[in-house]
Formats: structure tokens, C-alpha cells, sequence
């Protein structure tokens, strides 16, 4: 681990150290595997969680190294929810948030970047406090839906790239910016997937109810 993680290759005049190339390309590949609602997003996301932590607290991006430790736990706990609601003919079966469950996602966004950011900013664990703490809570709220099988989760993801990409050019992660582009387009594309398998499975069980 310490090998991968202090040893790299320059693109683009950049250092890119192989704890960020590998960790973000299972990121990404997390996005690929969370279309198709697979159980193999999570162990991927459990080793993307490994590799950028480390990643993170090199930079000393205090809130985004904090955000995978925080992921790494949910990451756990969708693997059981997804294998504990797998539905036997339709697999992982996806469902739109009511209104209150909506209030309390925003409410944990908000609350919890305020709250996060403070204390960031006390402990001096980031040089970039609000959107660090942001992108941790906005990723950690984001994968708690994704584990409650919520497509709004996608939408969430889209607030996390539109705060990452800045950031991550800032602090020189220019591989890590790449990727959150990339992540946009393919958030789009799935959020797109999971509201048609969601009216799949609601008219295959209006069909067989009639």
C-alpha cells in the first residue's frame, strides 16, 4: 500500500501517483456497476475507499480523506441492504424517495456541511473547509440513498461533481478532475437507467396483477 500510494508517473507535466489512477478508475467503475445495480458496486467501492484515502491525506484534503473512511462504512452496509432487498425475479429493485425522506436527505446535505465545515476549518484539517466538507457529506448522503436503492441519488452525485471538479483543479489533482467530468455524464446516464427500470418493474407487476 505504501508503495502504490507514494510512487506514480507524470501526464501532462502532473505527478499521478498509482493510488489515484487505480482508485479512481474503480471509482469509476463503481458508476459503471451502480447502473446496472450489481452487487459488485460495492466491494469496488471498498477498494476505491482504500486507495483514496490515502490519496487525500497526502494532499492534505482533510474532509476528502474523512469522506472515504465515511464511504467505506456505507459501502458496507449496501452491500448487505442490496443483498437483504434483492428481489429474486428483478434483482435490486429501485424506488423513488417520498417528500419527507427528500427534506431529511437535503436537510443532512445542509446541516452536515455547515456542521462538517466548522470543524474542518477548527481542527485545520483542510485549507479548503466548505467545499471539502461539502463533497464528504454531499458523497456520503449520496451513497446512503444509493444503498436505499433511492434514484435520487444521482441527482446528489451531480452536486458532488459540480463542487469536485474546482477543487480537485486547485489542489493539482488534475486525473481526479478528469474523472469527476467523466463522472457527470455517466451520473446522467444512470439516473436515466434507473427511472426505466423502475417503470419496468412497475408495469411488470401491474401486468401480473391484472
Amino acid at each position: 500500500m505504501s508503495a502504490i500510494a507514494q510512487y506514480g508517473f507524470q501526464a501532462f507535466g502532473e505527478r499521478v501517483s498509482y493510488a489515484e489512477l487505480i482508485g479512481q478508475l474503480a471509482a469509476l467503475a463503481v458508476v459503471f456497476l451502480a447502473q446496472r445495480r450489481m452487487m459488485l458496486t460495492w466491494p469496488v467501492q471498498i477498494l476505491a475507499c482504500v486507495l483514496l484515502f490515502s490519496v487525500y491525506l497526502s494532499a492534505d484534503l482533510g474532509g476528502l480523506a474523512i469522506r472515504q473512511v465515511i464511504v467505506f462504512v456505507i459501502a458496507v452496509y449496501g452491500l448487505i441492504a442490496w443483498l437483504r432487498r434483492r428481489d429474486p425475479v428483478h434483482g435490486v429493485v429501485v424506488r423513488v424517495a417520498t417528500w419527507k425522506q427528500r427534506g431529511l436527505l437535503a436537510a443532512l446535505l445542509v446541516l452536515g456541511t455547515i456542521g462538517t465545515a466548522l470543524l474542518l476549518d477548527a481542527l485545520d484539517a483542510s485549507w479548503a473547509p466548505w467545499p471539502d466538507a461539502a463533497i464528504l457529506v454531499g458523497t456520503a448522503v449520496a451513497y446512503l440513498a444509493q444503498g436505499l436503492r433511492m434514484i435520487e441519488f444521482w441527482l446528489l452525485w451531480l452536486i458532488v461533481d459540480a463542487i469536485g471538479v474546482p477543487l480537485q483543479l486547485a489542489t493539482g489533482l488534475y486525473f481526479s478532475a478528469i474523472v469527476y467530468i467523466a463522472f457527470a455524464a455517466l451520473v446522467i446516464y444512470g439516473w436515466l437507467k434507473w427511472v426505466r427500470s423502475r417503470r419496468q418493474v412497475l408495469a411488470a407487476r401491474e401486468a401480473v396483477a391484472v
